[in-house]
C-alpha cells in the first residue's frame, strides 16, 4: 500500500522535474509519450488497479485517477506556454525591426555571351522588320538535305559531318537552313524573318572547333527579291553589329564596307560569300589577318528547288537567304579566341561580360 503512494509521489515529482527543464514542443511531445503513452509510466500503473483488492480500490483508484488529469493539465500547460513564447517573439521581431538595416552584399550574375550576342542579333533584326523562326534540333534527312536541293549522294552532303541517329532518316541538324523550309510550308508570304539555335556535327574538338555551335539563318520572300536586297541587309546589321563594339571606337562603322566573292551552296543561286571590312583595324591585324577583310557569312538568292520543295512558286516569288556562325561571329566581337571557353563554366570568363 505505501508502495503505490511513494510511486505516486515518485511520478509527479519526476514529471514536473522533467517538464521545468523542456524548452520546446518536441521534447514536450517526447515526456507525454514517457508518461501517458499506451506504455508510459502512468499507463502501466493504472493497468494494475485491476489486480488491486477493494480496499486498495477504493483508497487508490481516485488517486491514480488525479495523478492521469494532473499530468494532462501540466503537459498542456507547459505546451501553451512554449508556444506563447514563440509567438511573443515572433512579434517582438517584427517590432523590433530595423528598416535602416542593408542586406549583405550579394554576388551578382551575368549573362552568358551567348544569350547577349542572341539579344543584340534579335533586336537589329526585329527592328528590321524580321520575325523570329524556330525550328526542331532533331531533323529528317528531308528537311535537313533533300527540300535544301541535296539529294542523296549529292558531294555537298560530303561537307557535312552528320550525325546519325538510330531512327532511319534521322539525324541532329548540320545547319539552321532546314528552318526556312518550315517556315515556307507554315507561314503566309510574304516571309521575312531569322533563325537562331543550336547545330551539330561530328567533329573534333579543338580551339576552333566544336561538335555542337550556334548559327543564325535569315530569309526573305517576295516578288521581286533581288541580290540588292541581301546586300544592303548585311551591311545595315553589320554595321549596327560592330557599331556598339568598344573596340571599334576609333573606326568610322558608319563606313563599314562589305565585299561579295561568288561562292557556292547547293540551297542559293547564285551564290555569294560577303565579307566585312574589318572592324578592329585600317591597316591590317591578327583579326582580319592583315588582310583587312574578316569573312562574316554566306548567302544568295534561293534556289527554284528550294522554293518548290516549301510550296512556292519561284515563276512568281523570289528570296534571299543568308547564315552565319553565331558561334563565330560572338568570338570576333568579344575577342575570344577559344571556343571551348563558352561551355567550360569558369567564372572568371563569364564575369568579363
Amino acid at each position: 500500500m505505501a508502495n503505490i503512494s511513494e510511486q505516486i509521489k515518485k511520478l509527479k515529482e519526476q514529471l514536473t522535474k522533467e517538464l521545468k527543464t523542456s524548452n520546446n514542443s518536441l521534447v514536450i511531445e517526447k515526456i507525454r509519450v514517457k508518461f501517458l503513452g499506451k506504455t508510459g509510466l502512468i499507463t502501466n500503473l493504472l493497468s494494475q488497479i485491476k489486480n488491486f483488492t477493494i480496499e486498495e480500490k477504493r483508497e487508490f483508484a481516485s488517486k491514480l485517477n488525479e495523478l492521469k488529469k494532473f499530468s494532462e493539465q501540466i503537459i498542456k500547460e507547459k505546451r501553451e506556454k512554449i508556444l506563447k513564447q514563440k509567438a511573443n517573439a515572433k512579434i517582438l521581431k517584427k517590432q523590433s525591426f530595423d528598416v535602416t538595416s542593408y542586406l549583405p552584399e550579394k554576388l551578382k550574375g551575368h549573362k552568358h555571351p551567348y544569350s547577349q550576342i542572341i539579344e543584340e542579333i534579335e533586336n537589329i533584326f526585329i527592328s528590321m522588320g524580321f520575325d523570329l523562326f524556330d525550328g526542331p534540333e532533331v531533323e529528317t534527312d528531308y528537311y535537313n538535305f533533300a527540300a535544301l536541293n541535296i539529294p542523296e549522294n549529292h558531294p555537298a552532303r560530303d561537307m557535312y559531318d552528320t550525325f546519325w541517329l538510330n531512327k532511319k532518316n534521322t539525324l541532329l541538324r548540320t545547319h539552321t537552313s532546314p528552318v526556312q523550309v518550315h517556315a515556307m510550308k507554315n507561314k503566309p508570304l510574304p516571309i521575312a524573318g531569322i533563325a537562331i539555335g543550336r547545330t551539330f556535327r561530328h567533329e573534333a574538338v579543338d580551339a576552333s572547333h566544336d561538335f555542337m555551335f550556334m548559327q543564325c539563318e535569315g530569309v526573305v520572300i517576295d516578288k521581286n527579291i533581288t541580290l540588292s536586297h541581301l546586300f544592303a541587309t548585311a551591311k545595315k546589321f553589320l554595321q549596327v553589329m560592330f557599331e556598339k563594339s568598344e573596340k571599334t571606337s576609333n573606326v568610322n562603322v558608319k563606313d563599314l564596307d562589305i565585299r561579295i566573292r561568288p561562292g557556292f551552296f547547293p540551297f542559293v543561286e547564285p551564290g555569294v560569300e560577303i565579307d566585312m571590312r574589318c572592324p578592329f583595324c585600317k591597316n591590317g591585324c591578327s583579326v582580319c589577318k592583315n588582310s583587312t577583310w574578316v569573312e562574316i557569312f554566306p548567302g544568295g538568292l534561293i534556289h527554284p528547288n528550294v522554293l518548290r520543295a516549301g510550296g512556292i512558286d519561284p515563276e512568281k516569288y523570289s528570296g534571299f537567304a543568308f547564315g552565319f556562325g553565331l558561334t563565330r561571329l560572338a568570338m570576333l566581337k568579344y575577342g575570344i579566341n577559344d571556343i571551348r571557353h563558352f561551355y567550360g563554366g569558369k567564372l572568371n570568363f563569364l564575369e568579363q561580360f
